[in-house]
């Protein structure tokens, strides 16, 4: 079974939880087209492919939305990768003038944990007066039909990738949350020393963008963990980059090789920050395991080999 007919598989099992019910239909696309499903939307007359026929009754996550948001919305849903160890639907709600929310739905154990971590960790920032980091405003966090809803508002993305500094001075905002005791999951090991930061972890660079005021807009907040060493979310930016071009294990020997120059603007010095790589790897492992998924392979095949190398020259 290729991608796509993974993703379409998903799809079946999402729209069946999310628009059940049958009766008077809406029809919707598959783009950019049926055979490179990414989003399902709302039909307009120049999509390409036949109609995807969706219930719109009363028990659909449509009226659900339009309910909570205070406005008639249409959802546009996301078609999930396959080999996401958090995957869950995800929609953007739109009304009349344009984009609403984007929501997440908590259809799993798992992911209603972390999407009511994130809405945890979003009230927080709400209460922290940040200067560099822009954070969603939670719209609305509930339950619908058993599953997990959170609301959150669009961010003003402006184009174009941000700047090395801004993210430094994000990435350093962020870590500084650690200090104060803010809400988080323990990333592992003993919250002292050198260890007293936090990481939005999963700072990757699909997550994050400019905004029009200057400041960085950071979502996906679902694995905000408190308890790791300063500059945790520079080696996981670098270290996603690294995966869309290279293998795991090639990308983790990377990871290590540029740490000092990444984590030298948080004040670690040349052995600290292969340390810290080494361990940020290895969290990153911890957990793809609780996950029950091994996106990058066994780590014995892409983790073992680096490790072993860094002991090698200690």
């Amino acid at each position: 079974m290729n991608d796509t007919e993974i993703r379409l598989r998903y799809l079946r099992q999402t729209v069946d939880l999310l628009f059940p019910g049958s009766g008077r239909a809406r029809p919707y696309s598959l783009l950019p087209h049926p055979w490179l499903p990414r989003r399902l939307a709302p039909r307009a007359w120049w999509h390409p492919g036949r109609k995807v026929m969706l219930p719109a009754g009363p028990d659909t996550v449509e009226t659900y939305l339009s309910e909570v948001l205070g406005t008639p919305v249409r959802v546009t849903l996301h078609v999930r990768p396959a080999r996401r160890a958090n995957r869950k639907p995800v929609l953007e709600a739109h009304d009349a003038a344009g984009p609403v929310a984007f929501v997440k739905i908590g259809d799993t154990p798992r992911a209603r944990e972390l999407v009511a971590h994130e809405a945890r960790t979003l009230d927080m920032l709400a209460g922290v007066p940040l200067k560099t980091v822009a954070a969603p405003t939670v719209l609305h966090h509930g339950s619908w039909r058993g599953l997990a809803v959170l609301a959150l508002a669009p961010l003003p993305v402006r184009r174009g990738a941000p700047g090395e500094e801004l993210r430094t001075a994000a990435i350093r905002e962020i870590s500084e949350l650690g200090a104060g005791g803010a809400v988080g999951e323990h990333a592992g090991g003993e919250q002292a020393g050198g260890e007293r930061f936090a990481w939005h972890g999963d700072f990757s660079p699909w997550n994050i963008a400019r905004g029009p005021d200057g400041r960085l807009l950071v979502w996906d907040w679902e694995r905000f963990a408190t308890g790791v060493p300063p500059g945790f979310d520079a080696l996981h930016h670098f270290f996603q980059g690294a995966l869309r071009r290279m293998k795991p294990r090639t990308a983790a020997h990377a990871c290590v090789a540029q740490a000092l120059p990444l984590l030298a603007p948080f004040g670690l010095a040349a052995h600290q920050a292969r340390l810290t790589a080494v361990r940020y790897l290895i969290t990153l492992a911890d957990r793809h395991a609780a996950d029950g998924c091994e996106p990058l392979g066994p780590p014995g095949t892409w983790l073992t080999p680096v490790v072993d190398s860094q002991e090698a020259l200690t």
